[in-house]
């Protein structure tokens, strides 16, 4: 899979944990969200409970992960990270859940990927606050049930249709992020800079949040760029001019679009007149995995209106064509 700009995930430097807030407060975005999280802790702070599990689903890079760290500051607790696709045996789950503490907050990305055999072990853990494993092979196996603290577990996915029914029933709150305006991302944008120490002109802020497809990690990220293309030009600020030029050599149009979505799009115009293609041949036709089109090009493609899912398949839309400079075909006119 080529690297794109708008894809990328956020090391886990010093600087990079800094961009995060770490109270609902300082959260941009996402206030139906927000404001629903803030009242379910306070309520669980008043009982002496812990927390009700949680479910954060979207696309990537809203913010869930970051959400979660806020929770657990919160509620004055730790958290605990992992993913399910690291979680392959019972013994890690079984290591990661023994060493909360009381009201914990247990983070599990991409929990939509965890095997089933750990999913099964998770029921209990969630309802009960007890695990039982099996020990032993054959005649000398045996059930052994270790008491668990009460726990939060956060499970954030991309994919929320790709969970089971019960796991996904285990979750009491159940929220979607949604992509950020552009005045949400304007807000960031400017945070970042602040953070970075290095201005930047609002129009400059405006331009980069137009550019970063919905989404604050994108957002933070094609900001970082820009600021080596000022720093390297001698300035102090950046500037629109500035944003600009670093935006065309990036190769990110105004909708936010890389090279890659050009690539998708072209892809389906080229080859199969605009569509409907099935995602498999679509995949092998540009080189990219079929589920990396699913979770991370189609959704904002969709959003924005360059590409519509019919049950015969992907097609391209007029808007895509009039976006890349193309004549749009009789057929589509009819």
């Amino acid at each position: 899979m080529e690297e794109r700009l708008v894809d990328q995930q956020l090391q886990s430097d010093d600087q990079e944990l800094s961009l995060r807030p770490m109270r609902l407060s300082q959260y941009i975005g996402q206030e139906k969200v927000k404001s629903n999280i803030q009242i379910f802790i306070e309520a669980a702070k008043l009982r002496e409970e812990a927390l009700d599990h949680i479910l954060l689903y979207g696309p990537p890079g809203l913010g869930k992960t970051t959400l979660s760290t806020i929770i657990a500051h919160e509620l004055g607790v730790n958290i605990r990270y992992t993913s399910g696709p690291t979680l392959e045996r019972s013994g890690d789950l079984a290591a990661i859940l023994s060493a909360l503490e009381p009201g914990d907050v247990l983070f599990i990305d991409e929990i939509h990927r965890m095997p089933r055999t750990i999913e099964e072990i998770l029921y209990p853990a969630m309802e009960d606050y007890c695990l039982d494993i099996i020990v032993g092979k054959d005649a000398s196996a045996r059930n052994v049930r270790i008491d668990l603290p009460p726990f939060t577990l956060v499970g954030a996915t991309t994919r929320a249709g790709d969970l089971s029914a019960p796991l996904r029933d285990r979750f009491g709150v159940m929220s979607r992020l949604e992509y950020y305006t552009v005045e949400e991302l304007t807000m960031i944008v400017e945070r970042t800079a602040v953070i970075f120490d290095m201005s930047v002109d609002s129009q400059a802020a405006v331009e980069i949040a137009r550019r970063s497809r919905g989404t604050p990690r994108i957002a933070n990220r094609i900001f970082r760029r820009v600021r080596d293309f000022a720093q390297v030009f001698g300035s102090d600020s950046v500037t629109l001019a500035i944003a600009q030029e670093a935006l065309e050599r990036l190769e990110i149009d105004a909708y936010g679009l890389d090279h890659v979505d050009h690539k998708l799009l072209l892809g389906m115009i080229e080859r199969f007149r605009g569509g409907p293609v099935g995602l498999e041949a679509l995949a092998a036709s540009i080189a990219e995995e079929a589920q990396t089109i699913e979770d991370v090009y189609e959704p904002f493609l969709l959003q924005e209106g360059f590409i519509q899912r019919t049950p015969r398949g992907r097609v391209v839309t007029e808007k895509a064509y009039e976006h890349l400079g193309l004549i749009i075909p009789e057929h589509m006119k009819e």
